[in-house]
C-alpha cells in the first residue's frame, strides 16, 4: 500500500511539474516532462510526435496565443498497470486570471518509468467536454450514462 502511494504522489508530481511549467510559459521543462518519442494530441486534434514537437510547438504557444496563461488541472482517476505504466484520467483548461470554476477539457496521460526511473508522459490526449451535446445524448439514450454519473 506504502508503494502504491509513492508511485502515485511521484505520478502527481509529473503533472504538477506541467501545471508549474505552463504557468511559467517555460517550454523547455514542459517538455521535458514528457519521454522522447511521446505523443501528444491536442483538443484541436493537432498530432505532436516526440518531445522536441512538444517544446517548439509549445514555445510558440507561449509566445503568442497562450502568452501568461495558467494551466488548470484536476486528476480524477490513476490507474497502474504494471509497475512502470501509469493511465491519469483528468480535467484541465488554461485560463488567464481566476482559474474557472469548471474545467472544459478532459484529458488522459499515459505514464511510463523511463530507463533513469523518472516516471514521464509517453502520451497526452486533450478532449473539448460538450456538456449541452453530453445532455442530448443521455436524454435519448439513456443506456449511454455512465456509471460514475447514475
Amino acid at each position: 500500500m506504502q508503494g502504491q502511494q509513492q508511485e502515485t504522489a511521484a505520478v502527481k508530481a509529473v503533472l504538477d511539474g506541467l501545471v508549474a511549467a505552463w504557468d511559467r510559459n517555460d517550454a523547455e521543462a514542459y517538455g521535458a516532462l514528457f519521454t522522447e518519442d511521446a505523443s501528444y494530441l491536442s483538443f484541436l486534434g493537432t498530432v505532436y510526435r516526440g518531445r522536441r514537437d512538444i517544446v517548439e510547438s509549445h514555445r510558440a504557444l507561449f509566445a503568442g496565443l497562450l502568452k501568461g496563461t495558467k494551466l488548470a488541472d484536476e486528476v480524477v482517476d490513476i490507474r497502474f498497470y504494471g509497475p512502470d505504466v501509469a493511465v491519469v484520467n483528468g480535467r484541465g483548461d488554461t485560463y488567464k486570471g481566476k482559474r474557472p470554476p469548471k474545467l472544459g477539457k478532459v484529458q488522459t496521460y499515459t505514464l511510463v518509468r523511463d530507463p533513469d526511473g523518472r516516471w514521464r508522459i509517453a502520451a497526452f490526449q486533450n478532449t473539448r467536454r460538450k456538456p449541452v451535446m453530453e445532455k442530448l445524448t443521455f436524454t435519448f439514450s439513456p443506456g449511454s450514462v455512465p456509471q460514475a454519473q447514475k
